[in-house]
């Protein structure tokens, strides 16, 4: 038997699928980005085999998956404007997603998972009594402390250029003596885990540590919460964040605050639907984050990942395939990637093993968007993660996609973090799609795909304003007919990925384009992958 590598290299000198004459042309948008043949709720759709690319790709419409997206957004708006895990518009979301599955034939398993928490509280209470939003850096020690506010080093004005507790000697002459000093640090220069343990091998108790402020940037604004890992492993005082604006009122003289923080075990939930193939041992997996975060109702992200699944399984629902198909929408990603870790880690080994692969689908119609794909294959990025084997045929499958239908394409860091970073740490092959999110688009990058230069892939990325209105039509087209596509076509063959015989697709055989390759248009940022709320550990 040849090697997967071997394998995926014979697929693309001719990779052979089955489309019908009518879906050799790519099919046509209109100005409201949906196909001109089919639409959802078509009985026809409803009633047959979507056996073949051509049925499938001709029922799964951008219609179908906007319906969903204005499901999402209707559960927001009833759920004070949030999807986001532990909140009543994450658990409908739930509901929504286990009847849907159900109704369209697919087994489903709402799946609870535990994990740790913090609840956190930030009060000013002179020389002004107030409370303010906060929360806990990853790695904060717990407790409550009452005491004095103890600016460090503070830069307010100017340019804000700070390095505030990035050094012993920013603590020089502060008193930190007393058993409850709270120290005020800013944002600047080094990671929030040096700051945090120099505050508190200085004395401090609690650490306050609010954003720069050296720009008019939200991100440089607004509350900032991060890691102190892996620079602040021993800090074991409590340390919360704070917005700017915040971090001036707490500097004034003669400011005492309350800072606490209390460690709870939350329970989530992950939704895993399973369509079972007459190959019950190989197992195509795919998933989308269901979450939002608390400040909006999350449509893009990852309502546009998730929906775009739904819309895929439903068309799918009368289907037998070759190898089981299993679709997840998880909990609690916005908070670091918590259900698919927890779900990876629920499995035996020989439940990985049964895993050939995973597909994943975060932020799949951003409104300023280009059409990016994980770089398994590491031709434009060096991964910092290992790269399992066969990844790069599941790289490929997408690309092909975009090449045959005449789609300019990019390559996105292969960087895990999202939610198959649990996967590709189990050995299993993974890639998937992104759209971009808070990252500029560039001049060269509008000219191949349109938009706006100088503003977000996403401009409302991780915002109230992530709404119905936040998506483009014509990304979620394109991307949802890639979806349907690469589960489809592993849906009969995993040959390519991990050696398993596989059968052909049924319907005519028509010859499909090896990638064209990337555009190239990320010389060195990682190509804007995303990631959770959950920042890493910065300056």
């Amino acid at each position: 038997m040849r090697s997967p590598h071997q394998l995926r290299r014979a697929r693309l000198g001719a990779l052979v699928a089955a489309f019908a004459a009518t879906a050799v042309v790519p099919a046509t948008v209109d100005a409201g980005g949906s196909h001109d043949g089919g639409h959802h709720g078509n009985d026809r759709c409803e009633r047959r085999n979507n056996n073949t690319y051509d049925k499938l790709l001709d029922c799964v419409t951008v219609l179908g998956v906007r319906e969903h997206l204005r499901s999402f957004q209707n559960i927001a708006n009833a759920n004070d404007g949030t999807r986001a895990d532990q909140t009543a518009g994450y658990d409908a979301s739930v509901d929504y997603v286990e009847q849907r599955l159900r109704r369209a034939g697919w087994r489903v398993d709402v799946v609870d998972f535990e994990y740790q928490d913090t609840e956190v509280t930030l009060e000013q209470l002179t020389p002004v009594d107030a409370t303010y939003p906060s929360g806990a850096f990853v790695g904060s020690g717990g407790g409550t402390v009452t005491g004095t506010v103890v600016p460090v080093d503070l830069a307010l004005d100017g340019d804000r250029a700070s390095s505030s507790a990035c050094t012993a000697d920013d603590f020089a002459g502060l008193d930190l003596s007393g058993p409850t000093d709270i120290a005020l640090v800013q944002r600047g220069e080094c990671s929030f885990g040096v700051k945090a343990l120099n505050a508190q091998t200085a004395g401090a108790e609690a650490v306050i540590l609010f954003n720069q402020g050296d720009t008019d940037a939200p991100d440089r604004n607004d509350l900032i919460v991060g890691t102190l890992l892996p620079d602040g492993e021993a800090v074991t005082i409590p340390v919360v964040g704070a917005s700017f604006e915040q971090g001036v009122a707490l500097a004034e003289p003669g400011a005492t605050a309350l800072v606490d923080v209390q460690f709870v075990t939350r329970t989530s939930q992950n939704v895993i639907a399973e369509l079972p193939g007459r190959n019950r041992d190989n197992v195509v997996m795919a998933g989308a984050h269901l979450d939002s975060v608390p400040e909006g109702p999350g449509i893009n992200d990852n309502g546009s990942g998730s929906a775009v699944l739904i819309e895929v399984a439903e068309q799918l629902g009368n289907h037998t395939p070759q190898n089981t198909l299993r679709f997840a929408w998880w909990g609690a990603e916005e908070l670091g990637l918590l259900g698919s870790t927890a779900w990876v880690g629920q499995q035996s080994q020989e439940q990985l093993d049964e895993i050939a692969l995973y597909m994943n689908f975060d932020m799949v119609g951003s409104p300023n968007y280009i059409f990016t794909v994980y770089d398994a294959d590491e031709s434009t990025f060096p991964a910092p993660v290992p790269v399992p084997p066969g990844s790069e045929d599941v790289e490929d499958t997408f690309e092909s996609f975009y090449t045959w239908r005449g789609v300019p394409y990019d390559d996105t860091e292969f960087s895990g973090r999202s939610d198959y970073q649990a996967f590709i740490e189990a050995g299993i092959a993974s890639s998937g799609l992104f759209t971009g999110a808070e990252e500029v688009k560039t001049p060269e990058q509008q000219a191949i795909w349109g938009g706006t230069a100088g503003e977000w892939f996403d401009p409302c990325y991780h915002q109230a304003c992530d709404t119905i209105d936040n998506v483009s039509n014509r990304a979620l087209n394109v991307n949802s007919d890639a979806v349907a596509f690469a589960v489809l076509t592993y849906a009969y063959s995993t040959e390519d990925v991990n050696g398993v015989d596989g059968k052909r697709v049924p319907g005519r055989p028509n010859r499909i384009p090896e990638p064209a390759g990337p555009e190239g248009t990320f010389p060195t940022d990682g190509g804007g992958a995303h990631a959770p709320a959950e920042p890493a550990s910065l300056s």
